[in-house]
């Protein structure tokens, strides 16, 4: 039986296969802090929805109670601004 003589294995590809290992490791670490920052985010957007959505629900509660219906009906008039069709609306400008 003959030997076959070793071939030396190259020391660039050696550093190369290190090289792309090493890049892939900080990339992957850079990866997952991106990953833990955006479900972080997620987590506070998703209690920010729930606060919003009980604040709708609210509102839909009082719109359905009939007792509000003036003090939406005030709320309309003050803060929008709004009157009936056949309501007339004078302004006073002499600034007192």
């Amino acid at each position: 039986m003959k030997r076959r003589p070793k071939k030396d294995k190259s020391i660039i590809l050696r550093l190369f296969v290190l090289l792309v290992c090493g890049y892939f490791t900080v990339t992957l670490a850079t990866l997952w802090g991106d990953l833990n920052d955006s479900i972080k985010e997620l987590d506070s957007l998703k209690q920010q929805l729930s606060i919003e959505q009980n604040e709708v629900k609210e509102l839909k509660e009082i719109l359905k109670d009939e007792s509000n219906v003036s003090l939406i009906e005030k709320a309309a008039r003050e803060r929008l601004g709004f009157i009936y069709s056949n309501e007339q609306v004078f302004v006073d400008i002499s600034g007192e």
